[in-house]
């Protein structure tokens, strides 16, 4: 088991320069961030002499060297357009990415992981037709629609809910958190389920095609022979047994729902890292850009390998396979 986490871990390295690399590399062709910096009538003078300051006029080898090694130790540079350390910009706007993202997934396990029991166990029945039919309008809305209509019906129409913002939020030491106050729970509402929706309604179609198919496997007729009870066979066998999958795509989609929660902070205006990674293309921002892509890729690392472990514990035939290896 520990080997296995050594190796994982050195191909974790090995993926986070490749991705850095590739991020930083790809950003200096999305334009001169010296044009966002300065104003037209700024001279030529001056503009070389902020290249110079930046170290754009260095040759690109020297410029990936210098940020992988300042990418190492927890530098990301400063900022072009708030003249921040990037590293600081993102600390700050973390606890509200992640606390929406945390809500987004647990809407979508919670809701995801019961309507797909329901609509296996009751296949036939009218309430399964209508789940399957919510989770097939979930699965072809856009995002962006989805928190369109929800301001559209909570917010603008019934006035129950905030259209944008975090709402108030408490400091606990660097974290701000938005879960301890009336006006920051009923800001995360709207958010939450836009974010969450898709996923959803992924775990939800996952669930149901796992668990129709373990419930026609040997080892249920055999419980069923035995005389165990109804419950204990759809939870304490299958719904057990149909778990390992549903690991694997929670794990994954967590990381997608903090990547791509961009569009959904967009819309409700969240003040989270998605947001600033939009205004950072707007301005041409590359270090935020990169420290952006950077970051998404290690938490994606870390859930990887989290999951992996997990399976472990979970099905303890991987976790002989893994002693093998």
């Amino acid at each position: 088991m520990l080997a296995f986490i050594v190796r994982r871990l050195g191909q974790s390295i090995a993926v986070l320069l490749t991705v850095g690399a590739i991020a930083f590399a790809m950003f200096r062709f999305a334009g001169d961030p010296v044009n966002q910096i300065v104003s037209i009538d700024t001279p030529y003078e001056q503009r070389l002499q902020i290249r110079r300051d930046l170290g754009l006029d260095d040759p690109f080898p020297v410029q990936l060297a210098r940020y992988v090694g300042r990418a190492v130790r927890g530098d990301f540079g400063i900022s072009y357009q708030f003249r921040q350390p990037v590293s600081d910009l993102l600390k700050e706007r973390m606890p509200a990415t992640l606390e929406l993202a945390l809500a987004a997934t647990v809407f979508a396990l919670l809701f995801g992981i019961v309507m797909g029991v329901i609509s296996a166990l009751r296949r036939d029945s009218i309430l399964a037709a209508a789940l399957q039919t919510v989770s097939l309008i979930g699965v072809s809305l856009p995002t962006f629609l989805i928190g369109i209509l929800l301001i559209y019906l909570f917010s603008v129409t019934l006035g129950w809910l905030p259209s944008f913002g975090r709402g108030e939020t408490v400091r606990i030491g660097w974290w701000s958190t938005g879960y301890l106050t009336g006006s920051g729970l009923k800001a995360l509402v709207l958010p939450a389920i836009t974010l969450g929706l898709f996923q959803m309604t992924l775990i939800m179609r996952l669930v149901r095609a796992e668990m129709l198919e373990v419930m026609r496997t040997d080892y249920i007729r055999f419980a069923r022979a035995r005389g165990l009870k109804t419950r204990a066979i759809h939870f304490g066998h299958a719904l057990k047994n149909t778990l390992v999958p549903v690991i694997t795509i929670a794990g994954l989609q967590l990381g997608s729902v903090i990547a791509f929660a961009i569009i959904t902070e967009t819309v409700f205006q969240w003040p989270g890292m998605g947001l600033l990674f939009v205004q950072a293309v707007l301005n041409v921002d590359i270090p935020i850009m990169a420290a952006y892509l950077l970051l998404v890729a290690f938490i994606f690392v870390v859930i990887n390998l989290t999951v992996d472990i997990l399976y472990t514990i979970v099905d303890p035939r991987i976790s002989l396979a893994t002693r093998r290896a």
